[in-house]
């Protein structure tokens, strides 16, 4: 495999702030509704910041999107620090963690939707300013897709994701307790699901024709 270290650098500084502000947000949305339904752990602890040091996880949050970047993998991923969430501070908590882990996917869809209104703004912005325009069109246009990205993949119904979460607490008791039995392992699976391209087969379409979407409708704006 060839390198271009300038595309990488290039790649780097257009996805960097994205991929930030997607991972933190996302896990900061958490522990604020969590805090709201009766959880004060993750304000304890100060994780309820903009702040990325309190966020940052040196693998999910800088090695792997680098890693994906030099590999030029089509589509970027990264994640934080969890925010704790102590589920048993919950008012009501089978029903409130439903909330909590939407918390985060809902994040991520109204970043790429307000990432779609930058875009809009950019492609509108005069020839004088096409020195600040290009830039920000392609940050917009990356923070797009790692926001549907985390979106969809969170959404699985697969503990400890956010999707299995919404899942234990949507199913009847029975079924409940058997999905969550499989949290120990889900990332296991995931990473099995990956490495057989089944996973990016699951999300791509979703991803992809969301992203179109968004970006299609800010360019014709």
């Amino acid at each position: 495999m060839n390198f271009d270290i300038n595309a990488i650098m290039q790649g780097i500084s257009i996805w960097a702030l994205p991929v930030l502000f997607a991972v933190i947000l996302h896990e900061v949305a958490h522990g604020w509704v969590a805090d709201k339904l009766g959880d004060d752990t993750a304000r304890w602890m100060g994780r309820l910041t903009l702040n990325p040091i309190k966020h940052i996880d040196p693998i999910g949050t800088i090695l792997i999107p680098i890693v994906l970047l030099v590999m030029q993998s089509p589509f970027l991923f990264g994640y934080a620090k969890p925010v704790p969430v102590n589920f048993r501070k919950l008012s009501s908590p089978k029903r409130d963690m439903i909330w909590v882990a939407l918390a985060g996917p809902l994040m991520n869809l109204a970043l790429a939707i307000v990432s779609a209104i930058v875009l809009m703004i950019a492609v509108h912005m005069p020839e004088s300013m096409l020195w600040a325009a290009k830039p920000l069109a392609l940050m917009a246009q990356a923070s797009i897709l790692i926001n549907m990205v985390l979106m969809v993949f969170n959404l699985i119904p697969l503990p400890p994701l956010d999707g299995g979460r919404v899942a234990v607490g949507l199913l009847p008791s029975n079924l409940s307790y058997q999905l969550s039995r499989l949290e120990p392992y889900g990332f296991i699976i995931i990473v099995v699901l990956l490495m057989m391209g089944w996973l990016q087969t699951l999300i791509s379409p979703v991803v992809v024709g969301v992203s179109e979407y968004l970006i299609n409708w800010a360019i014709s704006f």
